[in-house]
């Protein structure tokens, strides 16, 4: 049985976009390398059909004689047969050897035999045939030296070709790969209508958008706008397509690359690229910059051994020269995307380059239901589907996680030959994308299924006993991925801030599986391992980032600080073992919360992990039912701390 897991879930786990001078350089480089190849190919092929040439056409030689030694034979009796092709006399012997021999063209056979003493009976004895004149025989004596000419000139041709194109692909080499969007390309335009919430960072582009559709009302007072805006946010919140909703609104150019496209192997590259880029993007202004993931060369420069991260460096230093070298007429934003800001040179960041930063977070309520809105509008819908109650079990999604619960939806419907998305294809989605598909081949024995009931009904059981934590939605010990059960608890309202008391109720509650196990049981299994290793990140964060423990007001990690993994740890030792106290403190205040709610409880845990055993899951209303039955009030919006 694999180990447990509980934040929001406690489980247990065991535009048709232009290419502009994008080359490519791997197949240069083959190309280049691979030219003597080509050459001795070429060459091979040269003397293979040369020798089957030559082959063929002396393969028969026919030995050619006067016309009165033809006529000789005649007249002795020693022909087979005789034909005729135009002016071309072939003539087979009786021991079957050829002879050849020409006549006037104008005369015919029997005439010109005649006129050398052959009689007309000795020509009746005689077969002859007449082949007619097809015309091409001039023609086809040019063969033998028209067809090695034309393929002399073939050869020439290609191998001049490859040569062209190896040294295109060598010269372009330094150039830019960025892939552009032009403001006409109808299929992969975005506008800020096709990105749904992001509210305030769609306000806070506006004006970007305004600058480049009317410069001129903000040169003349004298105002100018950023030449970087850097967009911040955790992966899938929509950045890329804000980014280019921007150029959309606008109506400009969208240029894109990644951050790594401009690393190779070689120092000076990608400085290169990086002025080829901003020659190019200068040309199309007003146009926008877009570097995707910009840490992967934008991090926090420090002095390199052994040349090092000098190719990187040296790629960082040409963004800040091009982002100081625009005229103030330019027309010209840069935007980045990173989810590691604290990583970023701080050169970076000073005015004048990226000082414009817009940050986006993980969607609300509202805003999940309006992107699903967005994602169904090419899926049929079944009349059952409703976004909002989706919306309400996904707290914590991006945009990106939406559009995997859709696409999954749809998935699923096909697979089962329906023509429409419902309802139940959303909820079983949404397990499907925070823990995987089901594993039904995985078939636990009697002892592992009840040991895995018992540990979520005990995560159950303390989260509805404890007044901070998260109601329970449902409950399960159907594998899924790595988990081999869990319980889905889901907050009835949204929340920005957590509480010392959530903290403390969210431990217990991860501890809950444990506690059952080793009171039903009288002993532990790997299971909660997962439980316990976030249990206790939850008590170490509470003590060393929040503040919420008796070592008081001292934040001793400092948020997205990621000096520690080269500078060591900013207390002492003796400040490490009065966190490892607190954190065990904590760790141990909320097992015995845990093992009392067990203990007193226990009726209700028997009677939640026999219908666990009974029915493999248990949704929000039958768990509430049994609640109730044995004095436990469900919690209600009120009544959540």
């Amino acid at each position: 049985m694999s180990s447990m897991k509980n934040t929001k879930l406690s489980k247990n786990e065991g535009i048709t976009r232009k290419e502009f001078r994008v080359p490519n350089i791997k197949g240069a480089m083959k190309k280049t390398a691979g030219f003597s190849q080509q050459l001795f190919t070429t060459l091979v092929i040269f003397v293979v059909i040369s020798w089957t040439y030559s082959y063929f056409a002396d393969k028969k030689v026919v030995p050619t004689v006067p016309l009165s030694q033809i006529a000789a034979l005649v007249n002795e009796g020693n022909v087979t047969s005789i034909a005729v092709d135009g002016d071309q006399i072939s003539l087979i012997k009786k021991d079957k050897t050829e002879v050849q021999s020409k006549k006037e063209a104008s005369a015919s056979l029997i005439e010109t035999l005649r006129s050398y003493g052959v009689s007309t009976n000795t020509l009746a004895t005689t077969t002859i045939t007449i082949n007619k004149d097809s015309g091409l025989s001039v023609w086809v004596s040019f063969i033998p030296i028209v067809l090695p000419i034309i393929f002399l000139a073939l050869m020439i041709w290609w191998l001049a070709r490859g040569i062209k194109g190896a040294n295109v692909q060598a010269l372009s080499f330094g150039q830019s790969r960025a892939k552009i969007i032009y403001p006409d390309d109808a299929k992969e335009k975005i506008t800020f209508k096709d990105v749904a919430g992001a509210k305030e960072a769609k306000e806070e582009l506006l004006e970007i958008v305004e600058f480049l559709r009317a410069p001129k009302k903000f040169t003349d007072i004298g105002a100018e706008i950023p030449k970087g805006v850097l967009l911040m946010g955790a992966p899938g919140t929509g950045k890329t397509m804000l980014a280019r909703a921007v150029a959309g609104e606008a109506g400009v150019p969208f240029f894109h690359l990644s951050g790594s496209e401009f690393e190779e192997m070689f120092v000076g590259v990608g400085a290169s690229r990086v002025r080829d880029l901003f020659d190019m993007a200068k040309k199309s202004a007003p146009a926008i910059i877009f570097i995707d993931e910009i840490d992967a060369v934008g991090r926090t420069r420090s002095p390199s051994v052994g040349g090092q991260g000098e190719g990187r460096e040296q790629t960082l230093n040409q963004i800040l020269v091009e982002m100081d070298g625009f005229e103030q007429n330019m027309n010209l934003i840069v935007m980045a995307a990173t989810n590691r800001p604290d990583v970023l040179d701080q050169a970076l960041l000073r005015p004048g380059r990226f000082d414009r930063r817009v940050m986006l977070e993980l969607p609300d309520r509202n805003d999940r239901e309006a992107i699903l809105a967005v994602h169904v509008k090419k899926k049929p819908l079944a009349e059952d589907v409703n976004l909002t109650v989706i919306a309400e079990r996904t707290p914590g999604f991006s945009g990106a996680d939406l559009y995997s619960l859709m696409n999954e939806a749809a998935i699923l419907a096909a697979r089962e030959e329906r023509k429409s998305v419902a309802q139940f294809d959303l909820i079983r989605s949404i397990e499907k994308v925070m823990l995987g598909p089901e594993r039904k081949s995985h078939i636990l024995s009697a002892n592992e299924k009840k040991i895995t009931a018992y540990h979520e009904a005990g995560h159950a059981l303390v989260a509805s006993c404890l007044p901070a934590a998260d109601p329970v939605h449902k409950i399960s010990i159907i594998a899924r991925g790595h988990a081999g059960g869990y319980t889905l608890k889901l907050p009835l309202d949204e929340r920005r801030l957590m509480s010392r008391a959530t903290f403390l109720d969210d431990i217990a509650m991860s501890l809950g599986g444990y506690v059952a196990e080793k009171e039903i049981f009288g002993d532990i299994t790997t299971g909660p391992s997962n439980d316990l290793q976030v249990a206790t990140a939850m008590a170490r964060a509470m003590v060393t980032k929040y503040g919420m423990s008796t070592l008081g007001t001292m934040a001793l990690v400092p948020e997205g600080d990621s000096r520690s993994i080269f500078y060591g740890k900013e207390y002492s030792e003796a400040y490490g073992e009065k966190i490892d106290d607190e954190v065990k403190r904590i760790m141990d205040d909320a097992w015995a919360r845990a093992r009392k709610i067990v203990l007193d409880r226990r009726d209700v845990l028997n009677v939640i992990a026999e219908e666990l055993m009974r029915v493999e899951s248990i949704e929000r209303e039958a768990f509430e039912k049994i609640l109730v039955a044995h004095g436990i009030t469900p919690k209600r919006k009120e009544e959540l701390i």
